[in-house]
């Protein structure tokens, strides 16, 4: 009885995460896709602090947290380059990592560290302090979705991906993450349309190229 109930639990929770991603993620559109790349001084460059991608001069104001997170997704979705993109995508990781909360960011800590030694049971509990601790936190939620799924747990993890898209729309990670489930499950079509998304934000992203060319003769020509 239990087996059946999960069957039926099963395509209705894949429905509403990849109903999530289309809400929440929506078009995902980066502001000023058309306009040119500034070129970088050296792809793959990354900053060594975060003062370096924020500069304060005595003549322009420093800009908010959101606004230079704006400007790293900007030049992700521009990159030329698979290494120009990583090195962004280690800024915009990094600004993630942040919670606003040293409680909370050590406990992140403890968590991610557990995930390491395989203690996943110790590292879902710790992200549920997390979460309580900094709900609007989307890469708790994300943090979570991971060990969530490295403990075969595919339903809820799917729900914190939910979770995670709706406080930030263009986590690509989330997204590919989300693919990988509805894949799994044989939802390759919801499988591929998560991959795009993803590319929507990081057209660099290997790992998702390979994904989507590994499915796009399937998937395209199925509905051809």
């Amino acid at each position: 009885m239990a087996a059946k109930v999960v069957r039926m639990i099963r395509p209705r929770t894949a429905l509403a995460a990849f109903a999530l991603l289309l809400a929440s993620a929506g078009p995902v559109a980066v502001s000023g896709a058309l306009a040119q790349p500034t070129p970088p001084s050296r792809p793959g460059t990354v900053a060594p602090d975060d003062k370096t991608d924020n500069p304060v001069t005595p003549n322009v104001p420093p800009r908010s947290p959101a606004a230079t997170l704006e400007r790293l997704f900007q030049r992700l979705h521009d990159a030329a380059t698979q290494e120009e993109a990583e090195g962004v995508a280690r800024l915009i990781q990094r600004r993630w990592a942040r919670s606003g909360s040293d409680t909370a960011d050590l406990l992140m800590t403890r968590a991610q560290q557990a995930l390491k030694d395989k203690q996943n049971e110790l590292a879902i509990e710790l992200l549920d302090r997390v979460i309580s601790l900094k709900p609007d936190w989307a890469e708790a939620w994300n943090q979570r979705a991971n060990a969530l799924y490295l403990m075969g747990d595919s339903i809820r993890s799917m729900l914190d991906i939910g979770e995670t898209l709706k406080r930030e729309p263009r986590h690509y990670g989330a997204m590919m993450g989300l693919g990988m489930i509805l894949r799994q499950q044989g939802d390759d079509k919801a499988a591929m349309t998560a991959f795009r998304k993803a590319l929507e934000v990081y057209p660099q992203f290997d790992a998702v190229k390979k994904a989507v060319d590994s499915l796009k003769t399937e998937v395209d020509g199925r509905d051809a």
